[in-house]
């Protein structure tokens, strides 16, 4: 059989930079590309498929699409579930992929992955860069704005941050970071951590592996101070709770980096491989969700394929304790109960929502869902019957599922199924805030656009939708995510670009929290995604 040897060369984006090294056999006999096609097929794989499928294309929440699978279907069923999606919960991709970009990507498919490379202490240390001096750090805000009702906005298309004035509604900055972040935290509201310094740093994890650091007391064009990149492909990040250190999850490789907090120096580097629940050794173990465990000196670090939660004692790095808990696979996004004790994530191809409790670090409960839960930040609320709860959306079906929270003073309801309310289409983020009488929930993974471009409003007392508001009626534009302002006056949601795009394409409405009305638009933005409010985020509000 003919061997064709494909030279891969660097790519001129963000993401394509990070993928630099990447080779692979490619059999003649088999479909094949032109190297450029190539190239910019693998960047697109990156950019949109890889978190469900993996970067070695081995399957998680979504299924193996490795050359065994992928050409039993072959090149035209491909393009056909590319474009359309699947009931089992992938979006269609013909508003983000042309037809001839959908045909490259089902070829590629039916290719050998490329293997990626590895990334060294060292390789990042080289990666790591500090804009501002610690030591020129200012001692108060230098701008008159409160700055505890900031939102941090991810634009997703241009790798940037917008941050936006919380009373104003003013965009303050667009503050470049890595491609499409995924996710922002700050160092939290912590008894080891001064309150007047919670949430003045903020830092972000890009899909490219790049660690930024934000601080919102500098002018606008001096809030990024520092970033690091530690790894290729990665999702989260969190900041240990005395503010010393911060920790980054690859995707690929498969670790998580422990940074000095203050200059973002790469100082630890620990593997996520190793065997997971099923006795199987897992090479492309992906660190998820990573969260600061509000009552103790530890991370919580998701191992996706392995089923585990690892709680990371952070006291001594050097000599690192490490408790790991069999849960369920695939590990994702996840929330604190409103004690800080339980830790609630969605193990989402198990159909399962995880409870791990952090006080005697073992696993406290699985609960049975319906398909791919996903509740993003989540929620928390208080439920007539049932007491404190906690929800979630789920990306294969319309619907919001509630489990009670509260061992301690509803134990016949706690960790059980408490209601389910269907909803019109299936989700990615659920929403609310303890003043408010309503949760929200988006309906992004819906095909429809009528359904996908609206969310829903549902009652906390009657478990009803109450209301259906339609975000935008433009092609190509979807409705998602929530977030509240610190006193839970107001509700931002997003409209979301599908495509790609240099231009301004996006906006966030902003409704009344109570009337449901809508108040004001903040236009001009990049695909806004995910917002994340300074004073919400670091005390745990929910």
């Amino acid at each position: 059989m003919k061997v064709n040897k494909v030279s891969l060369s660097t790519l001129g984006t963000a993401v394509g930079a990070a993928l630099v090294g990447m080779s692979g056999n490619l059999y003649a006999a088999a479909p094949t590309l032109s190297e450029a096609d190539f190239e910019a097929t693998k960047t697109l794989y990156f950019q949109n498929c890889a978190g469900c499928h993996g970067t070695l294309r081995k399957g998680a929440t979504g299924k193996s699409l490795l050359p065994a699978e992928t050409a039993k279907l072959g090149q035209e069923r491909l393009e056909k579930i590319i474009t359309f999606g699947t009931e089992g919960g992938m979006n269609n991709f013909s508003d983000i992929l042309t037809k001839e970009q959908t045909a490259k990507m089902a070829t590629y498919l039916q290719m050998e992955p490329p293997i990626p490379p590895e990334m060294t202490l060292a390789q990042m240390k080289e990666r790591h860069h500090v804009y501002v001096d610690p030591k020129d750090y200012p001692t108060k805000p230098l701008h008159g704005r409160n700055w505890q009702n900031f939102f941090l906005v991810i634009e997703r298309d241009v790798g940037k941050i917008a941050v936006i004035d919380g009373d104003t509604k003013e965009v303050v900055a667009h503050i470049p970071t890595g491609y499409a972040v995924h996710v922002l935290k700050a160092a939290e509201h912590h008894k080891t951590l001064k309150s007047e310094n919670a949430g003045r740093f903020w830092y972000t994890q890009g899909r490219d592996g790049k660690m930024t650091k934000i601080d919102l007391w500098q002018t606008p064009d001096k809030m990024k101070v520092a970033e690091v990149q530690i790894a290729y492909d990665a999702r989260d990040v969190a900041v240990s709770g005395d503010g010393k250190y911060v920790v980054g999850g690859g995707y690929w490789p498969p670790h998580f980096v422990i940074a000095d907090a203050v200059t973002m120096e790469p100082l630890k580097v620990v593997s996520s491989r190793g065997v997971n629940v099923d006795g199987v050794y897992v090479n492309e173990s992906r660190v998820a969700a990573i969260y600061d465990t509000p009552n103790h000196p530890s991370w919580l670090v998701s191992m996706k394929e392995l089923g585990q939660m690892w709680q990371v004692d952070y006291s001594d790095i050097d000599n690192l304790k490490i408790t790991k808990m069999d849960t369920a696979k695939f590990l994702h996004d996840g929330f604190f109960d409103p004690t800080g004790r339980y830790f609630q994530i969605a193990a989402n191809a198990s159909n399962k929502m995880v409870v791990v409790d952090t006080d005697t670090q073992k696993l406290e409960a699985l609960i049975d869902v319906d398909k791919l839960p996903h509740p993003g930040p989540g929620a928390n609320w208080n439920d007539p019957k049932c007491g404190p709860v906690g929800g979630t959306t789920h990306l294969g079906v319309g619907k919001v599922t509630v489990w009670g929270n509260d061992p301690k003073g509803h134990k016949d309801a706690a960790w059980k199924v408490c209601y389910v309310v269907e909803t019109d289409g299936a989700g990615l983020f659920i929403r609310t805030h303890p003043t408010s009488d309503y949760y929200w929930a988006d309906q992004t993974k819906h095909p429809e656009p009528e359904v996908q471009q609206s969310v829903q409003v549902i009652s906390k007392k009657t478990r009803e939708i109450v209301k259906t508001i339609r975000l935008t009626d433009k092609p190509g534009q979807a409705a998602v995510h929530f977030e509240f302002n610190n006193d839970g006056s107001e509700v931002w949601a997003s409209v979301w670009n599908l495509k790609d795009s240099k231009e301004p394409n996006g906006e966030i409405i902003i409704f009344d929290a109570k009337t449901l009305e809508e108040k004001a638009r903040v236009k001009g933005l990049y695909a806004p995604t995910g917002k994340f409010n300074v004073y919400n985020r670091t005390h745990h509000v929910t």
